[in-house]
């Protein structure tokens, strides 16, 4: 049985798309679950201020006219953060979809949400890890139950915290406490969402284009009209904030 030493709060967010810089969230759905094993949900459809695209709309089953008395997520971001407030986040693709998207939409809504101090459980790490599948096939594997309303935030949050559950049932080697989980299949380090930069050795490198593997400190100091390209250009408001901070910091440096 999982032990828990805080909430822990599993998200799935349905989108107009999947561009983590321009892309919103119409649908967002939180499982919590308690310390005591209780939990609590909620749902909300939120308005993108954008048309949803019928490749979208399809997928989710969202419409612009489901949406449109919706409220705008800067309406909601405050009561969104109260919720995940003191929670470890988890999810299924998670760490590189719902939390990216999550975290651009808390900036666009100028909301301070902080991920530092969070442990970030991404379940299909571990469905990957130890079977190599998809949501649905997980749930059918794990849980014995076909999917029914795949592609509801409420729906996909609410098996992803069963398939959790049973992997933990199925693997003892991932013990029960998600420091545990994460020491087995490994704990992501996050430079910005997006991945457009890593770690390698302790310094943030590029992780694309014609800097890649370069140090983007290095970069910035030998080429600073870089910076300036990045900032004009369709990168998630994640990784502008965080190419500002690395800049910052090697401007303090050198002074």
């Amino acid at each position: 049985m999982l032990q828990l030493t805080k909430p822990l709060a599993f998200i799935d967010l349905e989108t107009t798309g999947i561009n983590l810089g321009t892309d919103r969230i119409v649908e967002i759905a939180i499982v919590k679950i308690l310390t005591d094993g209780n939990r609590s949900v909620k749902r909300k459809l939120v308005n993108p201020q954008m048309p949803i695209p019928k490749q979208a709309s399809d997928i989710h089953g969202i419409t612009d006219e489901m949406i449109k008395d919706a409220p705008a997520f800067k309406q909601i971001a405050h009561e969104l953060k109260q919720m995940l407030d003191g929670c470890d986040i988890a999810g299924y693709n998670s760490n590189r979809f719902d939390i990216p998207i999550l975290m651009e939409e808390f900036l666009r809504a100028e909301v301070e949400f902080e991920m530092k101090g969070r442990k970030m459980l991404d379940v299909q790490q571990i469905f990957h890890k130890m079977e190599q599948r998809t949501l649905g096939a997980a749930y059918k594997f794990y849980c014995s139950k076909i999917l029914d309303g795949a592609h509801g935030a409420e729906v996909d949050a609410t098996a992803t915290y069963e398939i959790f559950e049973a992997q933990l049932e199925r693997y003892p080697e991932l013990g029960t406490t998600i420091d545990s989980v994460l020491k087995t299949i490994g704990e992501d380090v996050i430079v910005d969402f997006a991945r457009r930069f890593i770690m390698d050795n302790g310094v943030e490198v590029f992780n694309f284009g014609k800097f890649k593997g370069r140090s983007v400190a290095e970069v910035l100091k030998t080429e600073p009209q870089y910076y300036d390209w990045m900032m004009k250009g369709d990168f998630p408001q994640h990784t502008k904030q965080k190419l500002t901070e690395i800049r910052t910091r090697s401007l303090l440096k050198k002074s």
